[in-house]
Protein backbone atom coordinates (compact mmCIF):
# COMPACT_ATOMS: atom_id res chain seq x y z
CA UNK A 1 0.00 0.00 0.00
CA UNK A 2 1.07 3.64 -0.77
CA UNK A 3 2.53 5.79 2.65
CA UNK A 4 4.72 8.24 3.46
CA UNK A 5 8.19 7.66 3.17
CA UNK A 6 10.31 10.42 4.93
CA UNK A 7 13.11 10.51 2.92
CA UNK A 8 12.34 9.22 -0.46
CA UNK A 9 11.27 5.77 -1.74
CA UNK A 10 13.10 2.46 -1.57
CA UNK A 11 13.98 0.71 -4.02
CA UNK A 12 12.78 -1.15 -6.17
CA UNK A 13 9.68 0.85 -5.55
CA UNK A 14 11.49 4.08 -6.50
CA UNK A 15 12.34 2.78 -10.39
CA UNK A 16 8.36 1.83 -10.80
CA UNK A 17 7.39 5.36 -9.40
CA UNK A 18 10.25 6.86 -11.44
CA UNK A 19 8.49 4.78 -14.90
CA UNK A 20 5.10 5.57 -13.96
CA UNK A 21 6.39 9.87 -14.20
CA UNK A 22 8.12 9.15 -17.34
CA UNK A 23 4.96 7.83 -18.87
CA UNK A 24 2.50 10.43 -17.72
CA UNK A 25 5.59 13.65 -18.58
CA UNK A 26 6.30 12.18 -21.82
CA UNK A 27 2.80 11.73 -23.10
CA UNK A 28 2.34 15.16 -21.81
CA UNK A 29 5.16 16.93 -23.56
CA UNK A 30 4.64 15.06 -26.47
CA UNK A 31 1.08 15.70 -27.35
CA UNK A 32 2.09 19.45 -27.23
CA UNK A 33 4.10 19.51 -29.98
CA UNK A 34 2.71 15.98 -32.37
CA UNK A 35 -0.23 17.61 -32.88
CA UNK A 36 1.91 20.19 -35.17
CA UNK A 37 2.82 17.74 -37.75
CA UNK A 38 -0.98 16.26 -38.61
CA UNK A 39 -2.71 20.11 -38.47
CA UNK A 40 -2.83 20.28 -42.19
CA UNK A 41 -4.41 16.55 -42.62
CA UNK A 42 -6.43 17.44 -39.96
CA UNK A 43 -8.02 20.26 -41.43
CA UNK A 44 -8.46 18.67 -44.48
CA UNK A 45 -10.50 15.34 -43.12
CA UNK A 46 -12.48 17.69 -40.66
CA UNK A 47 -12.98 20.16 -43.65
CA UNK A 48 -11.76 23.21 -41.54
CA UNK A 49 -9.24 25.69 -42.59
CA UNK A 50 -5.81 26.76 -41.47
CA UNK A 51 -6.69 29.44 -39.09
CA UNK A 52 -9.50 27.60 -37.21
CA UNK A 53 -7.41 23.71 -36.76
CA UNK A 54 -4.64 25.92 -35.20
CA UNK A 55 -7.20 25.84 -31.76
CA UNK A 56 -6.56 21.76 -31.67
CA UNK A 57 -3.00 22.71 -30.41
CA UNK A 58 -3.60 26.11 -28.65
CA UNK A 59 -6.73 24.80 -26.77
CA UNK A 60 -4.79 22.35 -25.21
CA UNK A 61 -1.52 24.34 -24.12
CA UNK A 62 -4.47 26.88 -22.57
CA UNK A 63 -5.96 24.42 -20.92
CA UNK A 64 -2.84 24.07 -19.29
CA UNK A 65 -1.73 27.01 -18.13
CA UNK A 66 -5.17 28.27 -16.53
CA UNK A 67 -5.59 25.15 -14.37
CA UNK A 68 -1.36 24.81 -13.70
CA UNK A 69 -1.56 26.29 -10.20
CA UNK A 70 -5.11 25.53 -9.23
CA UNK A 71 -4.40 22.11 -9.52
CA UNK A 72 -0.92 22.33 -7.68
CA UNK A 73 -2.61 24.20 -4.83
CA UNK A 74 -5.21 21.26 -4.74
CA UNK A 75 -1.98 18.51 -4.69
CA UNK A 76 -1.56 19.45 -1.02
CA UNK A 77 -4.79 19.21 0.03
CA UNK A 78 -6.20 15.87 -1.40
CA UNK A 79 -2.53 14.78 -2.41
CA UNK A 80 -0.12 14.76 -5.27
CA UNK A 81 -0.51 11.17 -5.71
CA UNK A 82 -4.47 11.74 -6.75
CA UNK A 83 -4.20 14.59 -8.67
CA UNK A 84 -1.35 12.97 -10.90
CA UNK A 85 -3.80 9.86 -10.98
CA UNK A 86 -6.04 11.88 -12.00
CA UNK A 87 -4.97 13.83 -14.75
CA UNK A 88 -3.43 10.96 -16.10
CA UNK A 89 -6.79 8.85 -16.38
CA UNK A 90 -8.48 11.68 -17.80
CA UNK A 91 -5.54 12.61 -20.55
CA UNK A 92 -5.99 8.91 -21.32
CA UNK A 93 -9.56 9.45 -21.74
CA UNK A 94 -9.50 12.83 -23.42
CA UNK A 95 -6.75 10.72 -26.57
CA UNK A 96 -9.09 8.38 -26.55
CA UNK A 97 -12.13 10.49 -27.47
CA UNK A 98 -9.28 12.80 -29.64
CA UNK A 99 -9.00 9.79 -31.95
CA UNK A 100 -13.03 8.77 -32.71
CA UNK A 101 -13.68 12.48 -33.32
CA UNK A 102 -15.67 13.15 -36.61
CA UNK A 103 -16.16 16.76 -36.84
CA UNK A 104 -13.43 19.76 -35.73
CA UNK A 105 -15.47 20.82 -32.66
CA UNK A 106 -15.27 17.28 -31.07
CA UNK A 107 -11.27 17.16 -31.30
CA UNK A 108 -11.10 21.07 -30.17
CA UNK A 109 -13.05 19.86 -27.21
CA UNK A 110 -11.27 16.67 -26.62
CA UNK A 111 -7.62 18.63 -26.77
CA UNK A 112 -8.85 20.91 -23.82
CA UNK A 113 -10.22 17.99 -21.67
CA UNK A 114 -6.77 16.10 -22.61
CA UNK A 115 -4.92 19.61 -21.84
CA UNK A 116 -6.66 19.79 -18.01
CA UNK A 117 -5.24 15.95 -18.14
CA UNK A 118 -1.96 17.19 -18.83
CA UNK A 119 -1.99 20.27 -16.32
CA UNK A 120 -3.05 17.20 -13.39
CA UNK A 121 0.23 15.51 -14.64
CA UNK A 122 2.56 18.66 -14.91
CA UNK A 123 1.09 20.48 -11.84
CA UNK A 124 2.57 18.01 -9.49
CA UNK A 125 5.20 16.17 -11.49
CA UNK A 126 8.07 17.87 -9.57
CA UNK A 127 6.25 18.01 -6.24
CA UNK A 128 5.82 14.02 -6.67
CA UNK A 129 9.81 13.96 -7.44
CA UNK A 130 10.42 15.53 -4.10
CA UNK A 131 9.28 11.85 -1.97
CA UNK A 132 10.62 9.83 -4.61
CA UNK A 133 13.85 10.72 -4.47
CA UNK A 134 15.85 10.99 -0.90
CA UNK A 135 17.48 14.20 -0.02
CA UNK A 136 20.79 13.62 -1.86
CA UNK A 137 19.88 12.20 -5.00
CA UNK A 138 16.94 15.24 -5.68
CA UNK A 139 19.24 16.61 -8.35
CA UNK A 140 20.01 13.38 -10.18
CA UNK A 141 16.45 12.82 -9.87
CA UNK A 142 15.28 16.25 -11.28
CA UNK A 143 18.31 15.57 -14.61
CA UNK A 144 16.41 12.32 -15.07
CA UNK A 145 13.14 13.83 -15.51
CA UNK A 146 14.72 17.04 -17.62
CA UNK A 147 16.18 14.12 -19.61
CA UNK A 148 12.84 13.27 -20.32
CA UNK A 149 10.93 15.84 -21.29
CA UNK A 150 13.89 16.93 -23.71
CA UNK A 151 13.88 13.69 -25.49
CA UNK A 152 9.92 13.54 -25.71
CA UNK A 153 9.82 17.58 -26.90
CA UNK A 154 12.73 15.78 -29.48
CA UNK A 155 10.65 12.67 -30.63
CA UNK A 156 7.61 14.20 -30.89
CA UNK A 157 7.23 15.02 -34.23
CA UNK A 158 9.71 11.90 -35.52
CA UNK A 159 7.59 9.79 -33.77
CA UNK A 160 4.52 11.81 -35.12
CA UNK A 161 5.59 11.46 -38.78
CA UNK A 162 6.43 8.14 -38.38
CA UNK A 163 2.65 7.06 -37.19
CA UNK A 164 1.03 8.88 -40.15
CA UNK A 165 3.11 7.02 -42.66
CA UNK A 166 1.47 3.86 -41.12
CA UNK A 167 -2.26 5.27 -40.43
CA UNK A 168 -4.36 8.57 -39.86
CA UNK A 169 -3.81 10.98 -37.70
CA UNK A 170 -6.45 9.59 -35.10
CA UNK A 171 -3.62 7.04 -34.34
CA UNK A 172 -1.65 9.69 -32.89
CA UNK A 173 -3.91 9.91 -30.42
CA UNK A 174 -4.79 6.11 -29.75
CA UNK A 175 -1.32 5.46 -29.22
CA UNK A 176 -1.54 7.51 -25.53
CA UNK A 177 -4.70 4.79 -24.41
CA UNK A 178 -2.18 1.23 -23.82
CA UNK A 179 0.37 3.65 -22.17
CA UNK A 180 -1.77 5.76 -20.10
CA UNK A 181 -3.64 2.59 -18.58
CA UNK A 182 0.04 1.05 -18.50
CA UNK A 183 1.19 4.35 -16.21
CA UNK A 184 -2.17 4.14 -14.32
CA UNK A 185 -1.80 0.50 -12.92
CA UNK A 186 1.77 1.23 -12.19
CA UNK A 187 1.14 4.16 -10.38
CA UNK A 188 -1.59 2.68 -8.07
CA UNK A 189 1.13 0.88 -6.36
CA UNK A 190 4.47 3.12 -6.39
CA UNK A 191 3.50 6.62 -6.33
CA UNK A 192 3.76 7.87 -2.78
CA UNK A 193 1.50 9.81 -0.67
CA UNK A 194 2.84 13.49 0.86
CA UNK A 195 1.42 15.01 4.45
CA UNK A 196 -2.04 16.83 3.30
CA UNK A 197 -2.38 20.18 4.20
CA UNK A 198 -5.72 21.24 6.36
CA UNK A 199 -6.79 24.48 4.53
CA UNK A 200 -9.31 24.41 2.24
CA UNK A 201 -9.19 24.86 -1.80
CA UNK A 202 -9.33 28.43 -2.37
CA UNK A 203 -12.00 28.72 -5.24
CA UNK A 204 -12.21 32.27 -5.62
CA UNK A 205 -8.72 32.45 -6.29
CA UNK A 206 -8.43 29.57 -8.67
CA UNK A 207 -10.88 31.55 -10.63
CA UNK A 208 -8.61 34.34 -10.41
CA UNK A 209 -6.04 32.96 -11.81
CA UNK A 210 -7.26 30.80 -14.55
CA UNK A 211 -8.86 33.93 -16.18
CA UNK A 212 -5.55 36.42 -15.45
CA UNK A 213 -3.26 33.39 -16.90
CA UNK A 214 -6.02 32.82 -19.66
CA UNK A 215 -6.42 36.95 -20.68
CA UNK A 216 -2.28 37.26 -20.34
CA UNK A 217 -1.83 34.11 -22.89
CA UNK A 218 -4.37 35.51 -24.75
CA UNK A 219 -2.71 38.97 -25.08
CA UNK A 220 0.46 37.67 -25.63
CA UNK A 221 -0.71 35.50 -28.79
CA UNK A 222 -2.64 38.18 -29.78
CA UNK A 223 0.61 40.86 -29.62
CA UNK A 224 2.36 37.97 -31.71
CA UNK A 225 -0.43 38.07 -34.57
CA UNK A 226 -0.62 42.01 -35.51
CA UNK A 227 -3.81 42.58 -33.16
CA UNK A 228 -4.83 46.19 -32.73
CA UNK A 229 -2.78 48.30 -29.72
CA UNK A 230 -6.00 49.25 -28.86
CA UNK A 231 -7.72 45.84 -27.88
CA UNK A 232 -3.74 44.73 -26.50
CA UNK A 233 -4.01 47.65 -23.96
CA UNK A 234 -7.37 46.80 -22.95
CA UNK A 235 -6.28 43.10 -22.43
CA UNK A 236 -3.35 44.15 -20.53
CA UNK A 237 -5.90 46.32 -17.99
CA UNK A 238 -7.68 43.27 -17.75
CA UNK A 239 -4.97 40.90 -16.72
CA UNK A 240 -3.57 43.84 -14.35
CA UNK A 241 -6.85 44.14 -12.71
CA UNK A 242 -6.98 40.49 -12.41
CA UNK A 243 -3.69 40.44 -10.92
CA UNK A 244 -4.20 42.97 -8.27
CA UNK A 245 -7.53 41.33 -6.88
CA UNK A 246 -5.34 37.44 -7.29
CA UNK A 247 -2.67 39.73 -5.17
CA UNK A 248 -5.02 41.15 -2.63
CA UNK A 249 -6.45 38.09 -1.79
CA UNK A 250 -3.43 35.53 -1.79
CA UNK A 251 -1.74 38.61 0.74
CA UNK A 252 -4.72 37.31 3.47
CA UNK A 253 -3.99 33.71 3.59
CA UNK A 254 -0.88 31.70 5.15
CA UNK A 255 -0.88 28.95 2.23
CA UNK A 256 -2.12 30.60 -0.99
CA UNK A 257 -2.76 29.83 -4.74
CA UNK A 258 -0.50 32.32 -6.15
CA UNK A 259 2.75 31.64 -4.09
CA UNK A 260 3.34 34.99 -2.74
CA UNK A 261 4.66 33.09 0.14
CA UNK A 262 7.19 31.50 -1.91
CA UNK A 263 7.93 34.51 -4.00
CA UNK A 264 9.05 36.35 -0.61
CA UNK A 265 11.98 33.29 -0.84
CA UNK A 266 14.58 34.92 -2.96
CA UNK A 267 16.42 32.08 -4.21
CA UNK A 268 12.52 31.21 -5.66
CA UNK A 269 12.17 34.47 -7.15
CA UNK A 270 15.26 34.35 -8.94
CA UNK A 271 14.79 31.01 -9.90
CA UNK A 272 11.68 31.67 -11.58
CA UNK A 273 12.55 35.16 -13.17
CA UNK A 274 15.83 32.64 -14.44
CA UNK A 275 13.22 29.91 -15.73
CA UNK A 276 10.97 32.32 -18.07
CA UNK A 277 13.69 34.16 -19.76
CA UNK A 278 15.51 31.33 -20.30
CA UNK A 279 12.66 29.48 -22.21
CA UNK A 280 11.61 32.93 -23.86
CA UNK A 281 15.08 32.49 -25.11
CA UNK A 282 14.73 28.51 -26.14
CA UNK A 283 11.23 29.32 -28.17
CA UNK A 284 12.84 32.21 -29.76
CA UNK A 285 14.99 29.96 -31.00
CA UNK A 286 13.19 26.71 -31.63
CA UNK A 287 10.15 28.25 -33.82
CA UNK A 288 12.42 30.49 -35.88
CA UNK A 289 14.96 27.69 -36.64
CA UNK A 290 13.09 25.57 -39.32
CA UNK A 291 12.25 28.32 -41.22
CA UNK A 292 15.49 29.36 -40.68
CA UNK A 293 16.91 25.81 -42.60
CA UNK A 294 13.73 25.82 -44.67
CA UNK A 295 13.11 29.01 -46.42
CA UNK A 296 16.53 30.54 -46.03
CA UNK A 297 19.26 27.74 -46.31
CA UNK A 298 17.08 25.28 -48.64
CA UNK A 299 16.55 22.24 -46.49
CA UNK A 300 14.00 19.80 -46.28
CA UNK A 301 11.45 19.46 -43.65
CA UNK A 302 13.18 15.81 -43.28
CA UNK A 303 16.87 17.55 -42.58
CA UNK A 304 15.58 19.86 -40.63
CA UNK A 305 14.28 17.55 -38.11
CA UNK A 306 17.82 15.57 -38.12
CA UNK A 307 19.65 19.60 -37.98
CA UNK A 308 17.39 19.97 -35.21
CA UNK A 309 17.89 16.61 -33.11
CA UNK A 310 21.61 17.63 -31.93
CA UNK A 311 20.45 20.50 -29.63
CA UNK A 312 17.97 17.69 -27.81
CA UNK A 313 20.87 14.90 -27.81
CA UNK A 314 23.12 17.00 -26.13
CA UNK A 315 20.24 18.43 -23.53
CA UNK A 316 19.73 14.62 -22.94
CA UNK A 317 23.58 14.27 -22.48
CA UNK A 318 23.57 17.13 -20.39
CA UNK A 319 21.08 17.41 -17.94
CA UNK A 320 21.64 13.98 -16.31
CA UNK A 321 25.08 15.39 -15.29
CA UNK A 322 24.08 18.52 -14.23
CA UNK A 323 21.76 17.10 -12.29
CA UNK A 324 24.11 15.21 -10.02
CA UNK A 325 26.55 18.54 -9.97
CA UNK A 326 23.60 20.16 -8.56
CA UNK A 327 23.70 17.92 -5.63
CA UNK A 328 27.25 19.35 -5.09
CA UNK A 329 27.71 22.58 -6.22
CA UNK A 330 25.72 26.04 -6.24
CA UNK A 331 22.92 25.66 -8.68
CA UNK A 332 23.21 29.52 -9.20
CA UNK A 333 26.67 29.08 -10.77
CA UNK A 334 25.90 26.00 -12.58
CA UNK A 335 22.73 27.90 -14.33
CA UNK A 336 24.66 30.67 -15.17
CA UNK A 337 27.70 28.47 -16.62
CA UNK A 338 24.69 26.81 -18.65
CA UNK A 339 22.78 30.22 -19.60
CA UNK A 340 26.08 31.45 -20.91
CA UNK A 341 27.04 28.73 -23.33
CA UNK A 342 23.38 28.75 -24.21
CA UNK A 343 23.42 32.31 -25.72
CA UNK A 344 27.00 31.79 -27.15
CA UNK A 345 24.90 28.82 -29.50
CA UNK A 346 22.32 31.33 -30.08
CA UNK A 347 24.50 34.17 -30.91
CA UNK A 348 26.75 31.62 -33.22
CA UNK A 349 23.91 30.22 -35.09
CA UNK A 350 22.34 34.45 -35.52
CA UNK A 351 25.87 34.87 -37.32
CA UNK A 352 26.00 31.72 -39.53
CA UNK A 353 27.65 32.21 -42.59
CA UNK A 354 25.54 32.31 -45.85
CA UNK A 355 26.38 28.83 -46.70
CA UNK A 356 27.22 26.61 -43.80
CA UNK A 357 28.11 23.32 -43.89
CA UNK A 358 26.32 20.64 -42.29
CA UNK A 359 28.83 20.39 -39.62
CA UNK A 360 28.49 23.67 -38.95
CA UNK A 361 25.35 23.81 -37.79
CA UNK A 362 25.16 20.44 -35.94
CA UNK A 363 28.04 21.94 -33.54
CA UNK A 364 25.67 25.54 -32.72
CA UNK A 365 22.96 23.17 -32.33
CA UNK A 366 24.95 21.11 -29.81
CA UNK A 367 26.81 24.05 -28.28
CA UNK A 368 23.37 25.67 -27.44
CA UNK A 369 21.55 22.34 -25.91
CA UNK A 370 24.92 21.96 -23.62
CA UNK A 371 23.99 25.26 -22.14
CA UNK A 372 20.51 24.59 -21.90
CA UNK A 373 20.98 20.98 -20.49
CA UNK A 374 23.66 22.28 -17.97
CA UNK A 375 20.92 25.43 -16.89
CA UNK A 376 18.07 23.49 -16.43
CA UNK A 377 18.42 20.84 -13.89
CA UNK A 378 19.63 22.59 -11.14
CA UNK A 379 17.55 26.14 -12.00
CA UNK A 380 14.87 23.29 -11.46
CA UNK A 381 16.38 21.48 -8.16
CA UNK A 382 17.25 25.10 -6.71
CA UNK A 383 13.56 26.58 -7.08
CA UNK A 384 12.24 23.11 -5.53
CA UNK A 385 14.65 22.77 -2.76
CA UNK A 386 14.06 26.81 -1.72
CA UNK A 387 10.15 25.78 -0.84
CA UNK A 388 9.31 24.12 2.17
CA UNK A 389 8.27 20.97 1.49
CA UNK A 390 4.76 21.06 2.97
CA UNK A 391 4.57 23.69 -0.21
CA UNK A 392 6.09 20.98 -2.96
CA UNK A 393 2.71 21.61 -5.02
CA UNK A 394 2.81 25.38 -5.09
CA UNK A 395 6.56 24.81 -6.56
CA UNK A 396 5.79 22.84 -9.09
CA UNK A 397 2.67 24.91 -10.58
CA UNK A 398 5.25 28.03 -10.70
CA UNK A 399 8.09 25.85 -11.87
CA UNK A 400 5.45 24.51 -14.65
CA UNK A 401 3.51 28.17 -14.88
CA UNK A 402 7.24 29.78 -15.54
CA UNK A 403 7.98 27.22 -18.35
CA UNK A 404 4.82 27.38 -20.65
CA UNK A 405 4.77 31.79 -19.79
CA UNK A 406 8.40 31.85 -21.47
CA UNK A 407 7.24 29.29 -24.26
CA UNK A 408 4.36 31.28 -25.18
CA UNK A 409 5.86 35.07 -24.80
CA UNK A 410 9.02 33.52 -26.99
CA UNK A 411 6.78 32.47 -29.67
CA UNK A 412 4.65 35.78 -29.54
CA UNK A 413 7.78 37.08 -30.40
CA UNK A 414 8.91 34.98 -33.30
CA UNK A 415 5.33 36.10 -34.71
CA UNK A 416 6.06 39.66 -34.24
CA UNK A 417 9.57 39.77 -35.25
CA UNK A 418 8.66 37.88 -38.65
CA UNK A 419 5.57 40.65 -39.35
CA UNK A 420 8.13 43.58 -38.69
CA UNK A 421 11.21 42.83 -40.56
CA UNK A 422 10.54 39.67 -42.62
CA UNK A 423 14.03 39.76 -44.77
CA UNK A 424 16.01 39.08 -41.44
CA UNK A 425 13.33 37.73 -38.57
CA UNK A 426 15.27 34.44 -37.98
CA UNK A 427 18.22 36.17 -37.43
CA UNK A 428 16.54 38.90 -35.34
CA UNK A 429 14.65 36.28 -33.56
CA UNK A 430 18.31 34.25 -32.50
CA UNK A 431 19.94 37.54 -31.69
CA UNK A 432 16.87 38.80 -29.00
CA UNK A 433 17.31 34.84 -27.46
CA UNK A 434 20.67 35.71 -27.13
CA UNK A 435 19.63 38.91 -25.19
CA UNK A 436 17.11 36.70 -22.87
CA UNK A 437 19.94 34.10 -22.05
CA UNK A 438 22.23 36.87 -21.08
CA UNK A 439 19.62 38.31 -18.54
CA UNK A 440 18.21 34.85 -17.55
CA UNK A 441 22.27 33.98 -17.07
CA UNK A 442 22.71 37.73 -15.02
CA UNK A 443 19.14 36.70 -13.07
CA UNK A 444 20.91 34.03 -12.10
CA UNK A 445 24.13 34.95 -11.12
CA UNK A 446 22.30 36.97 -8.60
CA UNK A 447 21.63 33.73 -6.31
CA UNK A 448 25.71 33.82 -5.95
CA UNK A 449 24.60 36.41 -3.55
CA UNK A 450 22.89 34.18 -1.14
CA UNK A 451 23.84 32.41 2.08
CA UNK A 452 24.79 28.80 0.29
CA UNK A 453 22.99 27.91 3.19
CA UNK A 454 19.51 29.83 2.86
CA UNK A 455 19.33 27.54 -0.62
CA UNK A 456 18.15 24.36 0.21
CA UNK A 457 17.16 25.27 3.63
CA UNK A 458 14.02 24.37 3.61
CA UNK A 459 14.33 21.00 2.73
CA UNK A 460 17.04 19.89 5.25
CA UNK A 461 14.46 21.57 7.55
CA UNK A 462 11.92 19.51 7.08
CA UNK A 463 13.30 15.72 5.76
Amino acid sequence: MPQIHPDGLPLPLRYWAIATMGLGVSMAVMDGAIANVALPTIARDLHTDAAFSIWIVNGYQLAIMISLLPLAALGEIVGHRRIYLAGMALFTLASLACSFSQTFLELAAARVVQGFGAAGIMAVNTAVLRFVYPHRLLGRGIGINALVVAVSAAAGPTIAAAILSLGRWPWLFAVNVPIGIAGLVIGRISLPLNPLSKREFDYPSALLSASMFGLLIAGIDAVGHGESIAWFALEAAGVAALAWALVRRASSVAAPLLPLDLLRIPIFTLSVATSVCSFIAQMLALVSLPFLFQDKLGYSPVATGLLITPWALAIAAAAPVSGRLADRYPPGLLCTVGLVVFACGLLALAFLPAHPDVIGIVWRMALMGTGFGIFQSPNNRAMLSAAPRERSGGASGMLGSARLLGQTTGAALVALLFARIPQAGNEAALLVGAGFAVLAACVSSARLLESPQREGSHETRDV
